[in-house]
């Protein structure tokens, strides 16, 4: 008995040791009650990005709002950033014993949920705003995956790059994410305090990152809700149809006169289409 006892405690306590680890790829915070809602950001993005979002389904949702480690106050991990992410959080599913949770991603957090819903037929329902199966592909003409390493010429760039630069970069992209001039500070310091490593290498995984053949495996009904700028709605829909070409089951609309952060630009749009998935 006595041997079954240290056996016991020895089990418990790697079974701990294992589930912090797992967590330590990410911060969540639970609010509300009833049927499992998972949010991700987007890539250097806080939970607060889902503020209005939250408000109103943890009224009758139980709302699980991630940060991931290198982003805001959550501190970095060691590479490969992507694929431990995922990891830790199809084992946060199961150690919390979640039934058939929705997901809802923007952007990196979009491609996260279509990631996972390719792999594992346990998702409810999957919700992508603003986010693509392929990255890479949308940056870079004939994309391979092949070729996205981590050691290359721009990476060394970013990460040599001095406190004012990456400034002036971060204040730029923030103003191609959002036409609500009022949150492009915001999106500023979210990129000011990434880990700077993180912000190289976690995108660099992002970009390697190709789903548009495997998202052809998800079984879960997917909502692909798109910005219409900087690009102009005919461009998006054509980028958006071809890398979707081989999902089955989806709905798409897009966002008139919104950029990157639609919950910026038109969040009561946003919001009546998110609520509109769950009725």
């Amino acid at each position: 008995m006595k041997t079954f006892k240290i056996l016991f405690t020895i089990v418990l306590f790697s079974s701990f040791m294992t589930l912090n680890a797992q967590q330590a790829a990410f911060k969540v915070e639970v609010i509300g009650k009833g049927e499992p809602v998972l949010l991700f950001p987007g890539f250097t993005c806080t939970g607060e990005v889902w503020s209005n979002i939250v408000a109103e389904l943890s009224k009758t949702k139980e709302c699980h709002i991630f940060i991931f480690a290198g982003f805001g106050d959550v501190p970095a991990i060691e590479k490969p950033w992507l694929p431990k992410i995922k990891e830790s959080v199809v084992t946060y599913i199961s150690a919390n014993k979640l039934d058939k949770p929705t997901l809802i991603g923007h952007s990196l957090g979009g491609t996260l949920a279509l990631w996972m819903a390719s792999e594992n037929d346990v998702y409810d329902k999957i919700i992508v705003i603003d986010g693509l199966p392929s990255t890479g592909a949308l940056m870079m003409p004939n994309f391979n995956s092949e070729y996205i390493v981590y050691d290359n010429p721009y990476n060394t760039q970013l990460l040599n790059m001095d406190d004012i630069s990456f400034e002036k970069m971060a204040v730029q992209m923030a103003v191609g994410m959002t036409l609500n001039t009022s949150k492009r500070e915001l999106i500023k310091n979210w990129i000011l305090k990434t880990d700077r490593e993180t912000y190289v290498y976690g995108y660099t995984d992002l970009l390697k990152l190709d789903l548009r053949t495997a998202v052809a495996n998800i079984k879960a009904p997917v909502t692909i809700l798109g910005a219409t700028e900087p690009y102009g709605l005919e461009t998006v829909k054509k980028t958006f149809q071809e890398q979707y070409q081989k999902l089955e089951d989806y709905t798409i609309k897009f966002a008139d006169e919104s950029a990157h952060f639609i919950m910026f630009d038109k969040p009561d749009w946003l919001l009546n289409e998110i609520k509109s998935v769950f009725e």
